[in-house]
Parts: structure tokens; C-alpha cells; sequence
């Protein structure tokens, strides 16, 4: 074996293991439950942007991932859309204790003018 040989071999053994290594780090995150994207493999494997574009195997496994993922959601989104909920309870219940208070104000509002007008017929019979 000459070098070209030796060093195309121990090229190969290097794109293997890279290829492996993000092989890895995309089950990890999908079996986490965790998005999976180029910026987060790039962190976390210390490979560049364009191997994750231009290696087909890799490539394909991102894909699979994303399409696996598709129906998941964020843990972000959950988080948020838990304090949303949160928020619309607290905004509902103001509202109906609103709505309670407007009622009860109608009625006392009733009973008042129903008084001034027995008063004002009592202060006509006077002049009559």
C-alpha cells in the first residue's frame, strides 16, 4: 500500500466516523424529543454547516429525523402556550367577576330609581 492509499484509507476512516458521530448526536435529540437543525448539530458535533448539506447519508438522516418530528412540538411552544393559558384563565375570571359586578350594580340601579319615583309621586301628591 502506497500513500495515497494509506491516506485515502485513513481519510475514509475520518469521514466514517464524523458521519457516525452525527449519526449519533440526530438520534440522540430525536429520541430527547428535542428539534433537530443544522445549527444545533453544528454545535453539538463540531462539524461544519456544509457537511450536514452535502453528505447524502447525513443528509438523509436529518431528513428522516424532520419528518418524524413533524407532528412533535416545540417544548418551547408548550411553555408558552401554558403561560398563555395561564394568562387567558386569569383574564376570564376577571371578566366574570366584572360581569357580575356590572349585574348587581343594574339592580341596585333599579331599586334606586324604582325609590326616587314612589318619592317623586309622593312629593306630587302633596300639591295635589
Amino acid at each position: 500500500m502506497n500513500k495515497y492509499d494509506r491516506m485515502l484509507a485513513v481519510n475514509k476512516q475520518a469521514s466514517e466516523a464524523k458521519i457516525e458521530k452525527a449519526r449519533r448526536e440526530i438520534v440522540r435529540m430525536v429520541d430527547d424529543g428535542e428539534k433537530v437543525s443544522i445549527q444545533k448539530l453544528m454545535q453539538r458535533t463540531g462539524l461544519s454547516r456544509g457537511f450536514f448539506y452535502k453528505n447524502p447519508q447525513v443528509r438523509k438522516e436529518i431528513d428522516r429525523a424532520l419528518e418524524q418530528q413533524a407532528g412533535l412540538a416545540d417544548p418551547r411552544r408548550e411553555v408558552l402556550d401554558m403561560a398563555m393559558n395561564h394568562e387567558l384563565a386569569a383574564i376570564q375570571q376577571e371578566a366574570e367577576r366584572l360581569r357580575k359586578e356590572n349585574e348587581q350594580l343594574r339592580q341596585e340601579l333599579e331599586v334606586a330609581k324604582k325609590a326616587l319615583a314612589k318619592k317623586n309621586v309622593g312629593v306630587l301628591k302633596k300639591f295635589m
